[in-house]
């Protein structure tokens, strides 16, 4: 019996299924659903095909499709955001990369930020190409977030509001304490900018260091007072720093904040 031009081999159909089912990862549970195979048989078969050059590993059971153009190629994936739901599950972008998607920021930073609930064993991922910076989070801090479609991959990411406070409860996230201030100072230049927002992700966030950072800055670098004083009126009990990777030399005693040297001259 002579095949149709057009049919598939039958190893060829079934990885072009799998591919259909997948859009951008390719993973042993999508490969066992698709196939209805037990998931060992279907992570031999995958490590097959990434013998056989149609796949590149990314991560432990996880693949993706290699084109043929690109097949010598070390990078086959043109947007590395479609890699991070599958890479760290309940998570999403954040920190300098969301200031930065926001335009909050003109400075590019090499590694792509992300927050993740799950346990964190390395902070630093590289995956085709990309190096991915985690910081862990508890699920209840998954909020202020919204969805961005990358082809057929759901993305999240934190909103500009909530990316300042991540960026502000640690100044490390947002690259420093120097260009958080950048970044709020953009946000609240702007024509969408939402004090009342800022503070209601600040409460719900649950951590007073916050509203010391948040309100120092409103009140001596961004002459805010309005939303100084929102800050002063949730003010908590105890020190903080106002960024925990510079050492401080000062107490602002009317925000319970310590400074660094630097920042003593630029302080009433």
């Amino acid at each position: 019996m002579k095949r149709d031009a057009t049919t598939l081999p039958a190893s060829r159909a079934r990885l072009a299924s799998v591919l259909r089912a997948a859009r951008e990862v390719v993973s042993v549970d999508i490969a066992s659903k698709t196939l209805g195979m037990e998931r060992r048989e279907a992570a031999k078969l995958l490590s097959r095909w990434q013998g056989q050059g149609w796949l590149r590993r990314i991560g432990h059971g996880l693949y993706v499709p290699v084109p043929l153009d690109l097949a010598s190629s070390e990078q086959v994936v043109a947007d590395p955001w479609v890699l991070v739901p599958t890479l760290f599950g309940q998570c999403y972008i954040g920190g300098w990369t969301a200031a930065h998607h926001w335009e909050l920021t003109e400075q590019l930073f090499n590694e792509t930020f992300v927050c993740t609930t799950r346990r964190v064993t390395r902070k630093q991922v590289t995956a085709q190409g990309t190096t991915f910076l985690l910081h862990h989070i508890p699920p209840k801090r998954l909020f202020g977030l919204k969805t961005l479609w990358r082809g057929a991959i759901k993305i999240t990411i934190s909103d500009p509001a909530r990316t300042l406070i991540d960026m502000i409860a640690v100044p490390e996230v947002g690259g420093g304490i120097d260009h958080v201030v950048d970044c709020l100072s953009a946000y609240l230049r702007g024509k969408t900018a939402d004090r009342e927002l800022l503070i209601r992700y600040a409460e719900q966030f649950g951590n007073g260091a916050v509203f010391k950072r948040l309100g120092f800055l409103a009140d001596t670098q961004l002459d805010d007072k309005k939303l100084a004083e929102e800050c002063r009126a949730r003010l908590t009990h105890g020190n903080a720093r106002l960024d925990t990777s510079l050492r401080a030399a000062k107490l602002i005693t009317a925000w319970h904040l310590w400074v660094p040297e630097t920042w003593k001259a630029q302080t009433p």
